[in-house]
């Protein structure tokens, strides 16, 4: 198996035992993002538009650096502590994609690192990635 790991310095660098991405093949694992700076290393938490917008630009990065997009995401992950959020999470998430869009998990958990209210992971597919 062809595995390698992804990591750019336009995404928060890791805070554990884990790589930003590990690519296999011609898909992409990306690893949980919180609303980290990637420069500062400091929470962007001013509200939870702010969070998730920040979330998406470090996903993004992490998706650039593995060769592809937002639009290559064909599973995202999200995990957020209030569930409230729900209706404004899908309005930011239309200024980030468009049908297709990916498959999608939204879950409520009690807790998550650094005290970040949203958490996002995902799979991407890259197109015309034939490096078996």
């Amino acid at each position: 198996m062809s595995r390698s790991t992804i990591h750019t310095e336009n995404a928060p660098a890791a805070i554990g035992t884990y790589s930003q991405a590990v690519k296999v093949r011609s898909t992409v694992y990306l690893s949980g993002q919180i609303p980290l700076d990637p420069i500062t290393m400091e929470m962007q938490n001013e509200n939870f538009a702010t969070e998730t917008h920040q979330v998406f630009k470090n996903l993004s990065s992490v998706a650039v650096a593995a060769g592809g997009s937002l639009r290559d995401l064909v599973k995202l992950n999200i995990f957020m502590v209030d569930l409230s959020n729900f209706a404004e999470l899908n309005e930011i998430m239309s200024e980030y994609f468009t049908e297709p869009y990916p498959a999608r998990a939204a879950v409520q958990v009690a807790a998550l690192p650094k005290g970040a209210t949203i958490e996002m992971d995902g799979v991407l597919e890259l197109p015309g990635d034939y490096s078996y």
